[in-house]
């Protein structure tokens, strides 16, 4: 039996564009629908919460358009739980995170980067099984000069059916996520996620309101060719990790250096143009500062499993991300993030397994 060929040049460009238009019509509410084929939870209430982070993610982008022209930029005059001026618009997003979820039948307890405490939603009790761990508005710095903003989710599942959760409950190691993904507001909208079968990502169409299927199965290159590091740091960093920038920085045609670097104060923003073009973030422990800056919760653990998931690898410069112990709700850690074999470079050179 013969196979079947297209003769008509014309009939196989209409195939070929009918094939292209179909996935830019997949929305996130269908797409993740279709997943329940594969993982019943996933097409469930993991499913519609997902489409409420998507929602959030709408009315942050719909205010961060219109920052300019109404008054909120600049700061409040406070200072968050980490010791940081907030921002109007981190309040803002904060307080729609609280909005949605509070109607939410799918979320039990939040915990944000910009509270003390979580909030707990005895209310949703005991249908909500899952809770949500968020960053409302990374790279807050830039909220007054119209750079690259996002948001970063974690969602676990609580652990005991039979009571509400508590803030300890809250405090779960990175490998307890079942989904985990952020918001990229930049020249269009993204919504990235996992929820351990690959990373996927949706544009927002503002014109009709949804988010649409534009990078299925997202896949970092092994090894990239630029860095994203906050330079002015380096005095104070470790001397494995001078070492490993000073490294970067070489002329080397067989390696590829030197790296290019790209920085955007925005911790969403350069991860995610690393995991699309491939290369390495770093924000590691200082001398005074071991500990780090970025949130194991909200943070590292989110986006370390988006990276592993998509190929890549997260490391604190000694041990992988997702077996760090959690053990308080704000704790923090250092963050090396990327290309596998660039992450692997960087921890042996932290770590004094390699010189050059």
């Amino acid at each position: 039996m013969r196979k079947a060929t297209v003769r008509c040049p014309a009939l196989l460009k209409t195939v070929i564009l009918t094939s292209t238009m179909s996935q830019f019509l997949l929305t996130l509410s269908r797409f993740t629908a279709q997943k329940q084929t594969v993982d019943h939870e996933a097409g469930g209430g993991l499913a519609r919460l997902l489409g409420q982070i998507g929602l959030v993610g709408k009315r942050i982008a719909q205010d961060l358009r219109r920052a300019g022209l109404i008054d909120i930029l600049g700061t409040t005059g406070e200072v968050n739980v980490q010791g940081e001026t907030v921002k109007k618009l981190d309040e803002i997003a904060n307080e729609t995170f609280l909005k949605v979820f509070h109607q939410s039948e799918h979320v039990c307890a939040l915990a944000s980067e910009e509270m003390e405490k979580p909030v707990l939603l005895p209310e949703n009790w005991p249908q909500a099984q899952y809770m949500l761990l968020f960053d409302p508005l990374d790279g807050s710095s830039n909220t007054d000069c119209n750079m690259p903003l996002g948001t970063i989710f974690s969602v676990v599942k609580s652990k005991h059916k039979d009571q509400m959760p508590t803030m300890d409950d809250l405090v779960c190691n990175g490998s307890e996520q079942v989904a985990a993904g952020y918001l990229l507001y930049g020249a269009s909208t993204m919504l990235v996620y996992t929820i351990g079968q690959g990373v996927h990502g949706f544009t927002l169409d503002p014109g009709i309101g949804e988010y649409l299927l534009s990078h299925e199965q997202i896949r970092i290159p092994d090894r990239g060719k630029i860095y994203a590091v906050n330079e002015g740091n380096y005095h104070q960093w470790p001397e494995g990790t001078k070492k490993y920038f000073d490294y970067l920085k070489m002329k080397d045609s067989a390696t590829g250096r030197p790296y290019r670097g790209r920085y955007s104060g925005c911790l969403v923003a350069d991860v995610h143009r690393i995991l699309i073009g491939g290369g390495i973030y770093l924000y590691p422990g200082e001398l005074d500062k071991p500990e780090g800056k970025l949130r194991l919760l909200y943070e590292a653990n989110p986006l370390a499993w988006i990276v592993e998931q998509a190929g890549g690898k997260a490391s604190t410069g000694a041990m992988r991300i997702l077996d760090v112990e959690a053990k308080q709700l704000h704790q923090r850690v250092p963050l090396i993030i990327g290309s596998a074999n660039d992450v692997r470079d960087a921890v042996a050179f932290n770590q004094g397994r390699r010189e050059s």
